[in-house]
This record gives C-alpha cells, structure tokens and sequence, in this order.
C-alpha cells in the first residue's frame, strides 16, 4: 500500500497552512482548512491561495472527495464553499460545531444564523473516520 502524499500551502497573512492529502493510486483528494484570502484595509477576500490548491489538483488529476474544516477559525476565513463550486467534494466539520454555533449565535446576537451545522455536507462525530471516495 502506497503512503497519502500530503502537500502544504502556506498562507502569510493569516499565518496558516492549508494541506492537499491524495491516495497516489485512486487520486482521490482531502483539502484541508482552506484560506479565504482577507485584505483587512479593505475588507475584501480573493481567492489566491484557493486558486495555488486548485493548480495543485489538476497538476495531479486529482478527484477532491472532501473539504475538511479541523475547527472554526479565527485566524482566517475558509474558501472551502469556493473550492467545492470549482472542485466538487463535500464540506465536513465536527459534529460539535452545532455548540460553537449556538454560542456565537448568542455571542454575538445572529439571530439568523443557523445552528443545526446546516451549513456543512457532512458533521463528524468524535471518533468517526472517513475514507477517500467513500461518503457515509
């Protein structure tokens, strides 16, 4: 059995690494904590380091099974909604974002936010695994 290749992509701004892990044989893909690139001065995103991902995965043909989000992030903003319109894959997290949700929900009075995790394709519970080309 062939070991996953994991590449890393540094983002400087917020400080943080987004990683492409692959199976060499079936090309089947994870993409995790992807940058939403943030310009603070002018409070709009762009889509470079996403875009430096993406290059990554047509460089291997790559089929991206998933977009997994490790926690909820304060250091920068996630471009995994972005990468699954252009790539496809299922966006996952946590199951125990729904608490994080509820808090910030009352934290911050977003009356509107939705805090069932909704939002995501797929809530892990603790202790769940996942496989590349499997979505359970």
């Amino acid at each position: 059995m062939q070991q996953p290749v994991v590449h890393a992509f540094f983002e400087s701004q917020s400080f943080t690494y987004s990683y492409l892990v692959w199976d060499p044989l079936s090309k089947e893909a994870a993409v995790i904590d992807p940058v939403l690139d943030f310009d603070a001065a002018s409070g709009s995103t762009h889509t470079s380091s996403a875009e430096q991902i993406m290059a990554k995965v047509k460089e291997h043909n790559l089929t991206v099974q998933w977009l997994l989000e490790t926690h909820v992030h304060a250091d920068h903003l996630s471009a995994a909604p972005f990468l699954k319109r252009q790539l496809g894959g299922h966006i996952a997290i946590g199951s125990r974002i729904t608490e994080v949700q509820q808090l910030f929900s009352q934290v911050f009075n977003l009356k509107d936010l939705k805090t069932d995790g909704s939002a995501f394709d797929k809530l892990f519970a603790d202790g769940e695994d996942f496989m590349l080309g499997t979505i359970r």
